[in-house]
């Protein structure tokens, strides 16, 4: 794996290690986690894991996932480290494991993120969403967490009303749910119903972080959101296509940011609460944001019409700009703005991508 010979990656990995987080906690504890080879889930483990050399905190990491050869490729530095245990899962089935005692922090990442995989999977979206986070709660339950956090997302909200500039965590937008596309936001919100279900019947410990619009070189090459298509025109030296007029004004963080905020939650958030993961410097209009990665190449934007299928699966909302104040409250500052972010993003995964075709890297 490429990134583990990166020195920006490296960087990045040593950065959220060296915050000043309560680690003590992790001290010979253990990580359940979900969506492990996912965009956040492979940056947070590469943290965990890099964090153990570093401190010696003996922190076991059992990290869930469909593919085992994947994992065992993405996280081929860690191959021979016993605090590293793949497990291949569904996550819409049970999770029964007699070998796995207490589990202190469960942590459920899995989900469909883009709109390709709304569009072609619709039934999928939500049952990862609530099937799949109640599996996790039960597991949780049953294994004695400490705490369990679910990744939430910015598209809990829904659409504008052009009532606020900012979401802050108590808002709640317009969703038509009588939509296919509804069915992201909505078992979104339905997961976080369950959490709090789970906390009052079962005095389970949750806490939800709310992610904004995530990318970075973790990213994984099939990824249909807007900026992913954008950053792999960028690594390619192409004009950046954009299938809308691009007003579209929204919140990014690059994935140190986002694992980072997942991380300062994780320790330091209060039981029960959501937080968002954003900070206003990441927040720009699609146009702008097509613009910065056509400069870095010297390329241009140009204007394409999406067919139906891709169409079905884009967001409605025009206006999605997060509110991060609460969490900046428990000490969280990201790294990156959007533009140093994106910068570092292609830079990162041009070097990585040498010699092998961008198409063929999954």
């Amino acid at each position: 794996m490429k990134l583990y010979q990166n020195q920006k990656y490296l960087e990045d990995i040593n950065w959220v290690a060296e915050l000043p987080l309560p680690w003590e906690k992790l001290q010979n504890n253990s990580f359940l986690i979900s969506g492990a080879t996912g965009l956040i889930g492979s940056f947070l483990v590469d943290v965990l894991l890099h964090k153990n050399l570093q401190c010696g905190l003996n922190c076991t990491v059992y990290a869930l996932g469909r593919n085992e050869q994947k994992a065992k490729q993405r996280f081929e530095k860690f191959r021979d480290d016993e605090h590293l245990v793949f497990i291949p899962y569904d996550i819409t089935r049970p999770l029964k494991r007699d070998d796995i005692g207490t589990v202190n922090y469960v942590l459920h990442l899995a989900s469909n993120t883009h709109p390709m995989q709304y569009a072609t999977d619709p039934i999928g979206t939500i049952t990862t969403n609530i099937i799949g986070v109640q599996n996790m709660l039960e597991f949780a339950t049953a294994h004695h967490a400490d705490r369990f956090a679910f990744a939430s997302s910015n598209e809990i909200y829904g659409e504008n009303r052009g009532d606020v500039e900012f979401f802050t965590e108590d808002y709640c937008g317009y969703i038509d749910s009588n939509t296919m596309r509804a069915g992201y936001p909505e078992s979104k919100r339905c997961g976080e119903a369950l959490c709090q279900a789970y906390r009052a019947q079962k005095g389970l410990d949750v806490v939800i972080p709310r992610l904004t619009r995530s990318y970075g070189p973790t990213m994984l090459m099939s990824d249909t959101k807007a900026i992913s298509q954008f950053i792999k025109k960028g690594i390619a030296g192409e004009d950046i296509v954009l299938k809308s007029a691009g007003t579209q004004y929204y919140s990014y963080q690059y994935v140190a940011d986002s694992v980072s905020g997942l991380l300062t939650i994780l320790l330091s958030g209060e039981s029960g609460e959501a937080y968002n993961i954003a900070e206003e410097h990441s927040d720009i209009m699609l146009k702008d944001l097509a613009g910065i990665i056509a400069g870095i190449n010297g390329k241009k934007v140009i204007f394409e019409i999406p067919d139906a299928v891709e169409a079905s699966g884009y967001s409605k909302a025009t206006k999605a700009r997060l509110d991060g104040h609460k969490l900046a409250a428990l000490g969280w500052r990201p790294q990156y703005t959007i533009e140093t972010g994106i910068k570092r993003t292609i830079s990162i995964l041009k070097e990585e991508s040498y010699g092998c075709p961008i198409e063929s890297r999954q």
